[in-house]
Parts: C-alpha cells; sequence; structure tokens
C-alpha cells in the first residue's frame, strides 16, 4: 500500500466498529468523491495486519480505474473465486470454520452490472466480511434494497471540525454524537448539553471553524494547509466536480448521452442558490438564457437527481405529514461551501468575526449556513430531514428532523442580532400543532449570545451543531 495517513477520520472507527460487530455482512460506505473512502480502507487494513490477519485474507479491489475490470464477466464473483483458490490459505468457508474470516475490500462498485446480485451470492454462500464503497448515492441505494439484511450503511460527508483540528493539531475533542443510534437528537437535553460543550470548547471551535470557513471541509485542503488556497480551488475543480460531471455521470451509453454543458451549469446554479429552494422553473429559465438552449423543466428535474446522485449535491425534500405530500422545491445543500468557493470563485465568510468586516455579505453566509446545515444533518444515517414550505396556515420552518414519530423543527438565523419573537415565528408555530409531534425546537445562530427565553427553543450556533461529528 502507498504510505498512509497518521490522522484519521471518525470514519475509519465507524467501518471497523461494523464490520466487529458483524451486524451483516457488508459494510457499504457511501460519499461523494475525494472524502477519504479509499484511504479509510487502507487504514483498516494496515490494522488488520498488524493485528495479525494473514495478508492471504485480504483482497481489495479498485473498480473504477481500469475498464477491463468493468468488461470482465461477473467481477467480484470471478475475482473471489480466484482468490479463494489461488490466494487464501484455505476456502473461505473453511476459514470461518476455524475462527478465522476473509476480508474483502471493493471500491467504488456502483458502475459494476449487477454489482448488488453478485455481493448477495458471495455473502449467502461463503463466511467473509465485505467492505463496499461507492460516490453514487442512487445506484448504492437501489442495490442496498437488494441487500436488505445483508447490509450496514455508513454515510461518508466532508470533515467534521473535530477531524478538521487533528488534521491541524489542535487540542481536539472527541465527537458529541455517539455512534450508536439516532435517539439522543430527539432529547433536548442532549442539545443543551451540546450546547454547553460548544462553550466549554469554545477555544477549539472557534479556531476549527476559522479553517472550515476559509476552506471548507475536503480532506485535501487541510491536509495541504500551506498550500495557497488557488491552487487546491484548481485542483478540486478538477478531481471532484469535473471528474463527477465530465466522467462519472457520463458513464454508459444513457451517461453518455448526457449534455456535460447543462450539468456544468446547473452545478454553477446550485452553488448560487446553495441552501435556498428555487423552482425547477427558475432554475430551466436561467439555464436556458446561459446556455442559449431549449432546456424544459423536466430535463432539470432528471439532472438536478444525476447531481445528487453524486453526493455532491443534497436535496432536502418539502416535509410530509401522515402521508400528504407537500407540494414545494427541494432545498439545494452543496456538500460543502469550499466547492462553491473554488467553482464560483468567490469565497463568502462564515465566522462572526469575518461577518462584522463584511455585513454586505450576511444574506449569503446566512444560506451558506442552511446549506451546511443540511448537508451535516444528511450523513447523519437514518436521520430523516426536510424542509417545511409556508403555506396556508403553515409557516416556513428551515429543516424539520425526523426520528421515528418524533420531529424538531429547525430555524436558521445566521445574524448579529436575533428576535425573540420574529426570528422564532416558524418554530413555534410548528410547535403549537399536536400534528406535528414535536416537543422542542433548535434557533441556530451565529454565536452564542443568540439566545431567546422560551424554554420549548434550544439556540446554539452553525459551529456547535458541527461538533456532533
Amino acid at each position: 500500500m502507498p504510505p498512509q495517513p497518521v490522522t484519521r477520520r471518525h470514519l475509519v472507527s465507524q467501518i471497523r466498529r461494523r464490520l466487529d460487530a458483524e451486524i451483516a455482512p457488508i459494510v457499504v460506505v457511501r460519499g461523494p468523491r475525494q472524502v477519504g473512502k479509499t484511504t479509510a480502507q487502507f487504514q483498516i487494513i494496515a490494522d488488520l495486519l498488524e493485528e495479525g490477519v494473514p495478508p492471504t485474507s485480504i483482497l481489495r479491489v479498485q473498480f473504477d480505474e481500469l475498464d477491463s475490470l468493468r468488461r470482465t464477466k461477473e467481477p467480484i464473483i470471478a475475482i473471489s473465486d480466484w482468490f479463494e483458490r489461488q490466494v487464501s490459505s484455505d476456502g473461505f468457508n473453511a476459514l470461518a470454520h476455524k475462527g478465522e474470516k476473509a476480508f474483502l475490500f471493493f471500491d467504488e462498485v456502483q458502475n459494476l452490472k449487477g454489482w448488488d446480485a453478485q455481493l448477495k451470492s458471495l455473502v449467502d454462500n461463503a463466511s467473509v466480511k465485505i467492505v463496499v464503497t461507492g460516490s453514487s448515492a442512487l445506484r448504492i441505494e437501489m442495490g442496498r434494497d437488494s441487500l436488505a439484511g445483508r447490509v450496514n450503511t455508513v454515510e461518508a460527508g466532508v470533515l467534521s471540525l473535530t477531524e478538521i483540528g487533528a488534521l491541524r493539531e489542535l487540542d481536539t475533542p472527541r465527537p458529541f454524537l455517539p455512534d450508536n443510534g439516532l435517539s439522543p437528537l430527539i432529547d433536548k437535553s442532549f442539545w443543551q448539553e451540546l450546547r454547553e460543550f460548544g462553550i466549554a470548547n469554545s477555544g477549539f471551535r472557534a479556531e476549527a471553524f476559522r479553517h472550515f470557513s476559509e476552506r471548507g471541509g475536503y480532506p485535501i485542503v487541510h491536509k495541504l494547509k500551506d498550500v495557497d488556497w488557488p491552487l487546491l480551488a484548481d485542483q478540486l475543480n478538477e478531481t471532484v466536480i469535473k471528474r463527477v460531471i465530465q466522467h462519472d455521470l457520463r458513464v454508459g451509453d444513457r451517461g453518455r448521452q448526457r449534455d456535460a454543458q447543462l450539468l456544468e451549469e446547473l452545478f454553477r446554479l446550485a452553488c448560487r442558490y446553495a441552501g435556498q429552494t428555487p423552482t425547477v422553473s427558475t432554475l430551466a429559465d436561467e439555464a436556458r438564457q446561459s446556455l442559449g438552449a431549449n432546456i424544459g423543466s423536466q430535463r432539470v428535474t432528471h439532472y438536478l437527481k444525476f447531481l445528487a446522485d453524486t453526493l455532491l449535491l443534497r436535496l432536502i425534500p418539502p416535509l410530509e405529514i401522515r402521508l400528504k405530500k407537500r407540494r414545494g422545491s427541494a432545498k439545494l445543500c452543496l456538500v460543502d461551501h469550499g466547492l462553491r468557493a473554488s467553482w464560483l470563485q468567490e469565497q463568502i465568510p462564515l465566522t462572526p468575526d469575518s461577518l462584522a468586516e463584511y455585513p454586505e455579505l450576511t444574506t449569503m453566509s446566512g444560506h451558506l449556513a442552511e446549506s451546511i446545515f443540511g448537508s451535516v444533518a444528511s450523513t447523519i444515517h437514518g436521520l430523516d430531514t426536510a424542509h417545511l414550505p409556508e403555506r396556508g396556515t403553515d409557516r416556513e420552518v428551515d429543516f424539520v428532523l425526523t426520528v421515528g414519530a418524533q420531529r424538531v423543527p429547525v430555524e436558521i438565523k445566521y445574524q448579529r442580532r436575533i428576535d425573540p419573537l420574529r426570528d422564532t415565528l416558524g418554530i413555534r408555530s410548528f410547535l403549537e400543532k399536536s400534528v406535528n409531534n414535536a416537543s422542542f425546537g433548535l434557533l441556530v445562530t451565529q454565536d452564542d449570545t443568540g439566545t431567546v427565553d422560551d424554554p420549548r427553543i434550544v439556540s446554539l450556533p452553525l459551529s456547535t451543531f458541527m461538533l456532533l461529528r
């Protein structure tokens, strides 16, 4: 293997816990390109070797680099069978009978035809532990559906503040949300304790959030902290955005028919409208004006879904209650505001001190705060995240988190001064309707001073919320 970084993402321990627990034979890790999924695989392999697992019991294949691998008939089955016969010290099931296991790592499997059926056959007939990674939400999700009961999923986003702190060699606290379920999120005392945790670690929080504000959360921009931002921005554009738009979304016969120019334009519009809910017709009108082509709303809808498939963009849907679907547009949340800065060549500060110097950027920073919140919430696996558009007697609510039957309304008020009545109207309206099944709400602010007296509302800064992971 190539030399591995000394620091590790929390992703590594999350994958390893699921492997060791053997809740399911397959651990699926999904996330956008360049967030560290492959590095996590290498670091787990290094640990296994150090613990005494024989090299002949570990197989790793990366499927997105060589076309010949994709052209092989049922490559996962074929390669695993070859490995079992020619490399492993014994058959997979024979190893299991001796209390040992073979570990199989498959990177970027989503473009393989029938990858899920191959894995199903493999784990149904052989006792092995498998880690699968992919950067396609839709294809991984479809495969997971056919592998029901055989998979455990880990969501990989960009770096959290605690991970940035480790890379920057700061005195870093542990993540506040334990990796063992969602039940804490519907407990008001959990959020009150998180608020106090943020205050107790305010020095670290401010420093890590400043680095996040300046460069975003992709690992490369913090590993290469001494490299100037323009060079890193070019690298992000080439290895993440252009790679996805010009290659990943155009794989296969159907993919080759997609218009790369329109994909680029819609990603640019998604950057412009990050944290907002533009209508599809608005996006279609702007794309038509920019490209001088006849572009319909239906085509824009499909292309937005393609971009969401790559996990560079999260489409936060309108809330549904009692099977009544709310009409409204999706909220556009970028995986990382650093991609917006690199693609548009426009940096928007997020720290309170920087915004005090550039108050004219407060509105845009507020939209980015919504985008960041939505993106972080989307990486908490199993958490249902939606938004509530204003309609009839319902006031707009920026986000609604749902765990089981319980809901938590969230308002983002990223400004220096909070009006206790005006800025909490959406939350209070939501709480007062019993059908919503919510007992408290969250007010996400710029800093610790944005508090309100209502005992049903917990206020905390965006930077504190980001200490969850």
